[in-house]
């Protein structure tokens, strides 16, 4: 069955014929609200709440856009309800984070249990340089934040990021590039790997933890981003690291259980949760 008869049988009411159809773009979906929201269990609830949601409003679905597009302005929606209880992540977000690791013997442990006995367990630097991104990416206002990922991680055109956030073309150029700037210039600052005087180097720190049969200097040579920081300029090394970005997906990739007790460690710190020990229980996909 072709997407245009699927799609007439969803406007009709076919349960069957949207969950096909939402299933295309489900997993998509699922890393952008993690991108957002840091919690896999947020991650499961939104992106239920969202089908249920838009199934719900399909005969409202006028296709001036596509259904992708549609559906991730309701998961945006909700993801914004959410966002708004809680702050802005500060940039020292990931400081306070390592601070409270190092500082607490039963953190640490848990780390180096989630590092050996999980099949999503590994550290690699270009995954780390993925949550990296994310955290710094949290200490936008939620628009800009969200109009930076829709942008320069899942590629989506202009156009359609005005339907998802219902602005206008100059507004969403302009909160793009703040976001851009913004990022940019923290980066520049902090990042070791873009700036020699950088403070922050936990890609290197947390490999030599994770991975200390591993020269963490030869690790370093094998990023692009490290290659290019001697001959490129700022923005040009800010497309490095989205194009490095894209290409993993945080829910489905070697390391990430590891993020998630990253995630879960750096909140704690912020005081976003009030103890790192009462995570619930992972709800099933």
């Amino acid at each position: 069955m072709n997407k245009e008869e699927l799609l007439r049988r969803a406007l009709a009411g076919d349960i069957h014929s949207f969950q096909t159809l939402f299933a295309e773009f489900q997993n998509q979906l699922r890393s952008y609200l993690y991108r957002l929201l840091t919690d896999r269990n947020d991650v499961h609830d939104i992106t239920h709440d969202t089908f249920i949601r838009a199934f719900d409003k399909i005969s409202t679905f006028n296709q001036d856009s596509s259904l992708k597009t549609w559906v991730f302005r309701i998961a945006t929606n909700l993801a914004y309800d959410h966002l708004r209880k809680v702050k802005r992540w500060p940039v020292d977000a990931q400081d306070q984070g390592a601070m409270l690791a190092i500082s607490t013997e039963e953190i640490g442990q848990a780390f180096r249990i989630v590092n050996q006995t999980s099949h999503a367990g590994a550290y690699e630097m270009k995954e780390h340089i993925d949550w990296c991104f994310t955290c710094i990416s949290k200490t936008l206002p939620i628009e800009n934040q969200v109009t930076l990922i829709l942008k320069d991680v899942y590629d989506f055109p202009v156009k359609e990021i005005c339907l998802i956030l219902d602005k206008t073309e100059g507004t969403v150029k302009n909160l793009l590039t703040y976001a851009r700037n913004t990022m940019t210039g923290i980066f520049d600052n902090r990042c070791a790997l873009v700036n020699k005087n950088g403070p922050c180097d936990q890609c290197s720190q947390l490999n030599g933890i994770f991975n200390p049969k591993q020269d963490q200097q030869e690790q370093r040579m094998k990023l692009e981003l490290v290659k290019g920081s001697t001959k490129f300029n700022r923005e040009e090394l800010f497309k490095i690291r989205t194009t490095l970005v894209n290409a993993i997906d945080p829910l489905h990739s070697a390391g990430t259980d590891l993020h998630d007790i990253l995630f879960r460690c750096t909140k704690t710190a912020i005081g976003e949760v009030s103890s790192f020990f009462d995570a619930p229980p992972l709800k099933a996909d």
